[in-house]
């Protein structure tokens, strides 16, 4: 089973959220049914990165690490190179 790690914008007010699920699109559906309290004020949202991994642990360590300050370059990284 494959665990993914996500990252959608936001074209409300152009912010970002990163997530990990197992299912990519199913979790972003919920995002724009606004079942998920985090993102319900921030809708539409539009996938713009997806990675895949092996274990829920290795997504969850990624997801963990693009959130931290350790990790704030590689998002932004990431960002200006999916964000079209």
């Amino acid at each position: 089973m494959s665990y993914f790690v996500y990252i959608l914008k936001s074209l409300k007010d152009g912010g970002f959220y990163i997530g990990h699920t197992k299912n990519v699109g199913e979790r972003l559906r919920q995002h724009n049914l606004g079942k998920v309290r985090s993102t319900r004020g921030r809708r539409p949202l539009k996938l713009i990165y997806v990675e895949e991994f092996t274990t829920r642990s290795e997504a969850f360590k990624r997801e963990s690490f693009l959130k931290s300050p350790e990790g704030y370059f590689e998002k932004l990284r990431i960002i200006e190179r999916f964000n079209k």
